[in-house]
């Protein structure tokens, strides 16, 4: 989903002449020459590092187990191989207003939905949270020897942490374990997506952890309607302001820091041709206004060290274990 995002976001720069001609420069430049050192802009961010990047589960551990279920949390908290120091995952709201663990817009690749409700293009926002619990979210999972270990299971058979999972309790799962860090996706967009937000803001009050939660989305309206009823979120860049902030830093341009509403960048690094976002140059200028540059989703082991190497602050990767073992040593 991010990918089509930010694909479509270069596509409506591409139809700008302007910028056509500033991405030529600004790769050429952002590739060969050092940002200038200033002195630190903005205020202090505890989730800019010192001491190596931070080990993020993407997905909560895509590659370990079902994607955002609680299994795969479990088995990240609870390894005694590796651990993690944030949890990244998408939440959605439901048909009743519960906000639960999902990354794509539908039910259909991560269940069996499909088959269950007899249609396709199932939206969490037309189903209740009770109907949703009836779904097998270990359905479509391939281990890596390429097996469907929960494959068929179905009603009283699907275990208890392979059936959807509620924000809350997911919170209270992970707060029993360590003071972790997340990294938290609102879906929803529009009035649905506001709605999400303000059971978010519930949510986080009641356990008290806006200090570590970074709010991100990739809605507009969204990452707007935070900024102006709940400016305490610690929230991510929007693609636009991610584009904005890429411009600046090619041109070396001093921004006002007052006018920057986000505290971290979650991008991509090279993956694609037009912006090289993996870059010292990147790092050392967000670095500069207090920003964390968090990567995602890195999963080649070259890739992780050579972020690490560079100041990433965060390596969000599917493969949380290795992550560890090239980050931690």
């Amino acid at each position: 989903m991010k990918n089509k995002v930010l694909k479509t976001a270069l596509k409506a720069v591409k139809y700008a002449s302007a910028a056509a001609s500033a991405l030529i420069s600004a790769g050429i430049i952002t590739s060969f020459f050092p940002a200038k050192e200033k002195p630190s802009k903005g205020r202090e961010n505890p989730l800019v590092t010192k001491d190596g990047a931070f080990v993020a589960a993407h997905r909560s551990g895509a590659s370990i187990a079902p994607e955002n279920t609680l299994m795969a949390f479990e088995k990240c908290a609870e390894s005694k191989d590796f651990d993690v120091d944030l949890f990244e995952f998408d939440v959605h709201l439901t048909k009743d207003d519960e906000l639960i663990v999902l990354h794509d817009k539908t039910l259909d690749r991560t269940s069996n939905a499909r088959e269950h409700f007899g249609e396709k293009d199932i939206y969490p926002e037309t189903k209740t949270f009770d109907e949703i619990r009836k779904l097998n979210f270990g359905e479509n999972y391939v281990d890596s020897e390429n097996n469907q270990p929960f494959r068929g299971l179905r009603l009283g058979e699907i275990p208890e942490n392979l059936r959807a999972l509620s924000l809350d309790r997911l919170l209270e799962f992970l707060e029993s374990k360590k003071d972790y860090l997340y990294s938290i996706d609102i879906k929803n967009s529009g009035e649905i997506g506001k709605k999400a937000v303000d059971k978010f803001y519930e949510i986080l009050k009641e356990l008290n952890l806006f200090g570590r939660v970074i709010l991100a989305s990739f809605n507009g309206d969204v990452s707007k309607y935070v900024d102006e009823n709940y400016p305490e979120f610690n929230r991510s860049a929007s693609v636009a302001e991610a584009l904005a902030f890429y411009f600046a830093c090619a041109f070396n341009i001093d921004i006002d820091p007052e006018k920057l509403k986000f505290r971290v960048l979650q991008i991509p690094s090279n993956q694609y041709k037009i912006f090289r976002l993996g870059t010292k140059r990147l790092i050392d200028y967000a670095h500069r206004y207090n920003i964390a540059v968090q990567y995602w989703t890195i999963n080649d082991p070259k890739e992780i060290k050579r972020l690490n190497d560079l100041g990433a602050d965060c390596i969000m990767s599917d493969k949380p274990d290795l992550a560890y073992k090239i980050i931690r040593g």
